[in-house]
């Protein structure tokens, strides 16, 4: 199996522009917002077959999806401030956090305790927010006046959190401590070109980042090095996750050309290492 060679899981615009947010069920179906249309749930199989998993009513449209251990699914609803939790047996769609003070939650990432942590940009100012999200769906902001946060993760051993800028390029990491606070705000990497977009981690505590506009992910180590980058088909990749029989594929939405490619890594994705804990 050949690592970090792209291949194609869906035909060029199965989802729309819109395509963002991929996340990974313990049966290894990938899921990405915006299937045909806006605000409809795509599901894929690993074999790249899509259909509807469910759509999102009032005009809700997502971006960011995550999954708890449990198996429900959280999204971040940006049109209406919210973050949604799926039942994956019933498909009935709830609101687990309202935020009226949020511009619009954008990325999300979870601990292994359940607990989200949202970015919030403000596109029109180029400023940004961070919140955190308890598990009984109360809110507290970390942070104001950022830059445009959007992608956002945990470190495998939840001790940092990360959280990148797109129109400043840069990624901070935060210290975590067990109560869920941030501290000892650092910058990671600053980059002199393109944006940034959606982001994870792999088991051993790397970032895959997307590099918008470039078409490629970068591979930063924990050190904030760039290892390698990983060249896509396209140029505007949107977001990433990890999934696979061995969690090493690496799936990446790209909305260029409105559809899923994936590669394999040489470590599994935190992402699915938290189903197999």
């Amino acid at each position: 199996m050949d690592h970090f060679v792209i291949e194609r899981v869906t035909e060029p615009h199965t989802f729309t522009a819109g395509i963002e947010g991929p996340a990974c069920d313990s049966d290894g179906n990938i899921y990405a917002v915006n299937f045909g249309v806006q605000g409809t749930i795509g599901k894929v199989t690993p074999q790249g077959e899509g259909s509807v998993f469910v759509e999102l009513s009032g005009g809700s449209v997502g971006n960011g999806i995550r999954f708890n251990r449990a198996g429900e699914m959280f999204i971040a609803d940006y049109v209406n401030h919210n973050v949604l939790r799926v039942d994956m047996r019933t498909k009935e769609i709830k609101v687990h956090a309202h935020e009226p003070r949020m511009h619009q939650p954008n990325d999300i990432c979870i601990t292994r305790d359940g607990v989200i942590f949202a970015s919030d940009p403000d596109w029109g100012t180029g400023k940004g927010q961070m919140w955190r999200v308890n598990k009984d769906g109360t809110t507290k902001l970390l942070e104001a006046d950022m830059g445009t946060t959007n992608g956002i993760e945990v470190s495998p051993d939840e001790k940092i959190l990360y959280v990148n800028e797109s129109v400043q390029r840069k990624i901070w990491a935060y210290t975590l401590d067990g109560n869920m606070e941030v501290s000892d705000k650092r910058l990671l990497i600053e980059f002199p070109d393109y944006s940034l977009d959606g982001m994870r981690c792999d088991m051993e505590g790397n970032l895959y980042v997307t590099r918008f506009g470039k078409g490629v992910i970068a591979k930063i180590s924990p050190q904030g090095e760039v290892l390698r980058e990983i060249p896509l088909e396209g140029k505007d990749c949107t977001n990433l996750t990890f999934g696979g029989p061995e969690g090493r594929h690496c799936y990446v939405t790209v909305s260029d050309l409105g559809n899923i490619q994936s590669f394999v890594a040489d470590s599994p994705g935190r992402c699915w290492g938290m189903w197999r804990e």
